[in-house]
């Protein structure tokens, strides 16, 4: 989805949103809730997604945002269809998470934080997934793929390319 401007997304997502924000607003601590519904509709959270909340809720942007900002689990940018997050944690880490990073870095044209131009992929680094006897981890939306090697990383992002051409 291209970055909004006055209006942000279809009618029909609008439409959702304004009925989160309608459901919710007399729940005491409902920001949370309507920004994770907002993320469920929009994919992530831009500025005027943000605007809207605000002005549903009553309460000024700049509160709005601090949470966005303060949540990692909040994005102010698109993310891709296929979500790439490479796991950066010790175990990882020590078995060479950097390089499969780089290889995907390579392999995509993008940096951690970004989306390829066709929304296909995104890409991010986390800390831990929990997977540390797998080490080195990558997920891919809700798939983990463990013992890693840079090599391995063409593969993995082939068969998700193969998918779209179904």
């Amino acid at each position: 989805m291209a970055q909004c401007e006055a209006r942000c997304g279809t009618a029909e997502q609008e439409a959702q949103l304004k009925a989160v924000i309608e459901a919710s607003r007399e729940t005491p601590g409902c920001l949370m809730h309507i920004l994770q519904e907002a993320q469920s509709i929009y994919g992530y959270l831009p500025m005027q997604v943000q605007k809207t909340i605000a002005e549903g809720l009553g309460i000024s942007l700049s509160e709005v945002y601090g949470v966005v900002t303060f949540y990692s689990q909040f994005s102010l940018k698109p993310k891709g269809k296929y979500r790439i997050s490479v796991c950066l944690g010790t175990a990882c880490y020590v078995k060479g998470a950097d390089k499969i990073l780089e290889e995907i870095e390579k392999e995509l044209e993008i940096k951690p934080g970004e989306c390829t131009p066709d929304g296909l992929f995104s890409l991010d680094s986390c800390r831990c997934v929990g997977a540390c006897g797998l080490a080195p981890v990558l997920m891919v939306n809700d798939e983990v793929f463990g013992k890693l090697s840079p090599d391995k990383v063409k593969y993995i992002l082939d068969g998700y390319r193969e998918d779209e051409n179904k």
